[in-house]
């Protein structure tokens, strides 16, 4: 397997873990929203993640949603998630894991979020499969023609 298909399943499989740290979180009262929405971020950071390195595109690190999420419109992916949505999740990588601000001017609930870890997800997964397969594809020819 090549190394940049690998790194987008091990992405993929982090974003795994923060998707399931959103989901027992987000039922737990006592959880400020700020941890609870980090998940969320972190998940969507390293699904946009996971398909750039599928596609082999560089991108300097960062924790903005907005900029991977224009990466990867420049080579015509499309994203399953408004821009705007995912913005929203923005303030929580860093702003609000070390601010003390109220969350609710943001108007973002759980519901949405799952939603849209949800559709990334499967939409992450559709793309490491179909970049994944060319990628053996053209090894596949490679060898044949050897």
């Amino acid at each position: 397997m090549k190394p940049h298909i690998e790194e987008s399943q091990r992405f993929l499989r982090l974003a795994d873990r923060d998707i399931y740290a959103f989901t027992v979180l987000k039922k737990e009262e006592d959880v400020h929203l700020s941890v609870v929405y980090f998940h969320a971020q972190q998940a969507v950071e390293k699904l946009l993640k996971a398909v750039l390195f599928s596609v082999q595109i560089e991108f300097r690190r960062t924790h903005d949603l907005t900029a991977l999420m224009f990466l990867l419109q420049q080579k015509n992916i499309q994203i399953p998630v408004a821009t705007a949505q995912l913005a929203r999740l923005n303030p929580f990588a860093v702003t609000y894991r070390y601010d003390d601000m109220e969350i609710d001017a943001f108007r973002l609930t759980c519901e949405e979020a799952t939603e849209w870890l949800n559709s990334l997800r499967i939409w992450a997964e559709s793309e490491l499969n179909e970049h994944g397969d060319e990628s053996d594809t053209s090894d596949r020819k490679m060898n044949d023609s050897t």
